[in-house]
């Protein structure tokens, strides 16, 4: 999957939009999911999910632990994205 920069930004900010109920004007990179968005620790889990579903990259546990802002969810699907494109 090819996905650019921007279209990211946008899928996340549909993903947490979807999770917390928080509106997509709200939903900044700097938003911290849990203090700013009250997305609570079932909806950081079903936020991975849905990037499994919409990006096919698989987060695991200890990246989830690591997941504060909607920030490092693109940060992090990046990294995922760019690594994938490395080893194909």
């Amino acid at each position: 999957m090819n996905t650019a920069g921007n279209d990211i930004d946008s899928m996340v900010a549909g993903i947490v939009e979807e999770v917390a109920g928080a509106p997509r004007d709200e939903v900044t990179p700097d938003k911290h999911l849990m203090q700013d968005l009250d997305v609570d620790s079932l909806g950081v889990v079903e936020i991975g999910a849905a990037i499994f579903d919409r990006f096919e990259v698989e987060i695991d546990d200890d990246e989830i632990k690591d997941i504060r802002t909607v920030g490092d969810v693109t940060e992090l699907i990046r990294r995922h994205l760019t690594a994938r494109a490395a080893a194909s």
